[in-house]
């Protein structure tokens, strides 16, 4: 087994659930791992297929590090998919964090899995039709590293959690706050 499979096959047995919801969520990872193995975490590979993603906070978790994704046309957390010289999702998440925001790994603590997601993506998204995303949390304290803007996204910003904007991700509040409670 490749340390990048066996590092996302311990992040989905290790989550626990808590809701119905979330059991039926860990449900579609297992199936896309028993079914297609290591394709599973390849963008070639199936049409749902995971992916890595990274919710920044500051030390207080009253802001979070979003970027408006181009395709997408939201504010989202930085993410993406997984790449052949990654070892890691944890490490996954980081490099997309770097590319998307400029914010390197060496600023956060606190670094864990925190979330699985599924979620479904528009026709603008290619042959991907849903992404089981695993969420990672980090913090930083000092929100005032420079950022950058990478190709796929428009923008990037710390917003507050109490005030998100409205042109967010479907269901960014809701996951925010399950990451949140996971902590």
């Amino acid at each position: 087994m490749s340390p990048l499979l066996a590092s996302v096959t311990a992040a989905v047995d290790g989550w626990r659930t808590r809701t119905g919801a979330e059991e039926t969520t860990r449900a579609d990872f297992v199936e896309a791992l028993r079914d297609h193995g290591r394709a599973a975490l390849e963008r070639s590979g199936p049409p749902t297929h995971v992916t890595a993603s990274a919710f920044v906070f500051d030390e207080d978790a009253e802001h979070v590090l979003l970027c408006f994704h181009g395709k997408g046309r939201f504010w989202v957390q930085p993410g993406g998919h997984l790449e052949a010289g990654d070892t890691s999702v944890e490490g996954a998440a980081l490099r997309e964090l770097q590319e998307e925001t400029g914010v390197s790994a060496a600023l956060l603590h606190a670094i864990a899995v925190a979330d699985l997601d599924h979620h479904a993506l528009g026709g603008g998204f290619g042959r991907c039709a849903s992404h089981l995303d695993i969420g990672v949390i980090g913090r930083v304290s000092d929100l005032t590293a420079s950022l950058i803007v990478s190709d796929e996204s428009d923008a990037v910003a710390w917003w507050p959690v109490a005030a998100l904007p409205p042109d967010s991700a479907p269901g960014l509040a809701d996951r925010l706050a399950r990451v949140l409670a996971a902590r």
